[in-house]
């Protein structure tokens, strides 16, 4: 990996407020009794956002990076030097109650519980998604499903925006937006290159394919990780640092599905106005597809069955994450995955998203969320000023870095700040309406090329100029964060989503 001139400036940077929010005194912070290892939390992470945002290294880096510093730091199983309770004030320290010795330091985290990031049940039901993924494309049930689902749309040319905008959406909701946007430029691209050069429909075509990957993802738990994280902080239990609910598969798809729906009809008709088309019909021919066998028959039971344990599962006692792991083993066990395709799965995904719930573990366990909450008057702000402004800023964010990265930083701290005004969040809907709205924040920032994958590769198609991404994502961004959070109130004040868990 080469470290240009650039990067090099930007990897001085990230140290320097590093170590300066390392040493420098705790008083400074404005937390009341700020405690030595609350404050080396605070550092790493800086450390991580400016690592994230400045993109000095690949996410996934940034991310193992801060599970290491921490077990190095913060940890248990820290450098001697550095948990040595003799470099702690007496406050800090752990006195044995009978003998009166000092047996360690207060708010260590557990090194094992720090590992278990990289094997989180949220990681868990990525990889099922994954997998299911890898499967479909390898065996070319992906392709057979496309043109199934295309077919209906016919030949009229908003017919087929309307068509590619959904069938897009749908293989979001359970592929990587990524696989999605690539696999469905695939089909798209013999229709773009023959139509005329004067074609303005062409640009809704392309983008539709982005529209379409970033939207659908916010329809269950596995279309992106910022709905993976959200769903780990809010089911986990209280005590790991969660919000203690019990939301199932379902229960996420009753409620984003519709919402999908919704957003994406009105992108199309932003499309279709914005980019009109001349060409009354468009022909699609799709290639390839699955073989006749029992093997894609095995593999078209397994994906209905997986779905269904995942909407139904919780009437069973099987929650999302022990399901993910049910095409896992049953592909394994069929000789349809081997150790090449595990190759294949997107590793750095899960070591992002890993990375996040790590901060969350070492911000909950050495007390600086509750810090943080007891710090500063969040129960004297404007309900609405942290429910939209949060959202607004992981929106902002996630226009110039990942939005696995963004909802990995905000959803951490908004969940300290929520339940330190938890009261004036329960007439709409409690802490899942500000974590949710988050999650959903980061799906709806496209406004450039760099802002997520599938509008990376739209925009390598030369059919949209950077100009135009920007105003189409900005304007959909906008209309889908006011539809997004007057959807969650409303579902908030009818309690749809639940109690917590007992």
């Amino acid at each position: 990996m080469k470290l240009n001139l650039a990067k090099i400036i930007k990897l001085l940077i990230v140290l320097v407020v590093f170590i300066a929010l390392w040493w420098m005194p705790s008083t400074a912070f404005g937390i009341p009794n700020l405690t030595i290892l609350q404050q080396r939390m605070i550092a790493i992470f800086a450390f991580a956002a400016l690592m994230w945002i400045l993109e000095v290294v690949p996410a996934w880096v940034t991310s193992v990076l801060i599970v290491v510093i921490m077990l190095f730091t913060v940890s248990d199983s820290s450098l001697a030097v550095l948990i040595n309770p003799a470099n702690f004030p007496a406050s800090q320290r752990v006195v044995d109650e009978v003998t009166g010795e000092v047996t360690g330091v207060a708010g260590l985290i557990s090194y094992k519980a720090i590992m278990a990031s990289f094997a989180d049940p949220t990681i868990m039901l990525f990889m099922g998604g994954f997998i299911l993924a890898l499967v479909a494309s390898k065996s070319g049930v992906d392709v057979t499903l496309a043109r199934v689902l295309l077919k209906p749309f016919g030949t009229n040319s908003n017919i087929v925006l309307l068509g590619f905008i959904f069938v897009t959406a749908i293989f979001s909701m359970f592929v990587s937006n990524t696989a999605t946007a690539a696999m469905m430029l695939t089909f798209l691209a013999p229709v773009l290159k023959s139509l005329p050069s004067s074609e303005k429909g062409s640009a809704a075509l392309a983008l539709a394919i982005p529209i379409g990957a970033n939207i659908g993802g916010i329809a269950t738990p596995i279309g992106t990780p910022p709905n993976g994280i959200a769903l780990g902080y809010i089911n986990k239990a209280v005590n790991e640092g969660g919000l203690g609910y019990n939301i199932s598969f379902l229960d996420w798809m009753v409620v984003m599905f519709p919402l999908m729906v919704v957003i994406l009809f009105i992108a199309w008709l932003l499309l279709r106005n914005m980019f009109p088309f001349t060409s009354k019909k468009i022909e699609l021919k799709i290639e390839g597809g699955a073989q006749k066998g029992w093997q894609t028959n095995y593999i078209y039971f397994i994906l209905v069955v997986t779905i269904l344990l995942w909407c139904f599962g919780k009437n069973l006692g099987l929650n999302v994450y022990v399901v993910a792991l049910f095409p896992f083993a049953a592909f394994a066990a069929a000789g349809l995955i081997d150790h090449h395709d595990l190759q294949q799965i997107d590793w750095a995904v899960l070591w992002m998203v890993a990375g996040g719930f790590a901060l969350g573990i070492g911000m909950d366990k050495t007390g600086l969320a509750d810090a943080m909450v007891e710090a500063i008057p969040f129960d004297q702000w404007p309900v609405i000023l942290v429910l939209v402004g949060g959202g607004v800023i992981c929106w902002i964010m996630s226009t110039f870095i990942s939005n696995s990265a963004s909802a990995a930083l905000m959803v951490p701290i908004l969940v300290a700040v929520g339940k330190g005004m938890e009261a004036q969040f329960a007439g709409i809907g409690g802490l899942i309406t500000l974590i949710v709205g988050v999650a959903l924040s980061a799906s709806f920032a496209m406004a450039l090329p760099i802002s997520t994958p599938p509008n990376a590769i739209a925009y390598s198609t030369g059919l949209i100029k950077s100009s135009q991404m920007a105003k189409v994502g900005v304007i959909i961004g906008v209309i889908s964060m006011v539809i997004g959070y007057t959807v969650l109130v409303i579902i908030g004040k009818m309690g749809i989503f639940g109690l917590p868990a007992a």
